[in-house]
This record gives C-alpha cells, sequence and structure tokens, in this order.
C-alpha cells in the first residue's frame, strides 16, 4: 500500500540534549535517606505483610 506523506512537514532539527545537572549536596544527601529507607523497608514491608496477614487469618478462624 503506497502513503502519500510528502503534505507531512519535515521533523525538526535534531540538537543534543543538555547535561544532565549534578545534585547539590542537600539534594544528594536527600536522596541518600530516601534510598536507604526504600531498602530498609524492601526487607522489612514482607515480613510485616506476612504478619498482618497471618493475624488477619486468626482472626477469622
Amino acid at each position: 500500500m503506497f502513503v502519500d506523506f510528502h503534505d507531512q512537514p519535515p521533523p525538526p532539527r535534531w540538537e543534543p540534549k543538555p547535561p544532565p545537572r549534578r545534585l547539590t549536596p542537600r539534594q544528594r544527601k536527600t536522596m541518600e535517606v530516601v534510598v536507604g529507607v526504600n531498602i530498609v523497608l524492601l526487607l522489612i514491608a514482607p515480613l510485616g505483610g506476612a504478619t498482618i496477614l497471618q493475624a488477619i487469618g486468626a482472626l477469622l478462624r
């Protein structure tokens, strides 16, 4: 099947993206705290979830 794309405008000119910004020391510390809390919750939350499910199961007996 033939599709005529001659009525389409050309794509915009490619320009490189600017380099990413660096984090300030305060932003870096905040990011480290957030990642640390998430890692701790990654390990603890499944245990807490299992305990809550066992408690609900015990209540329904």
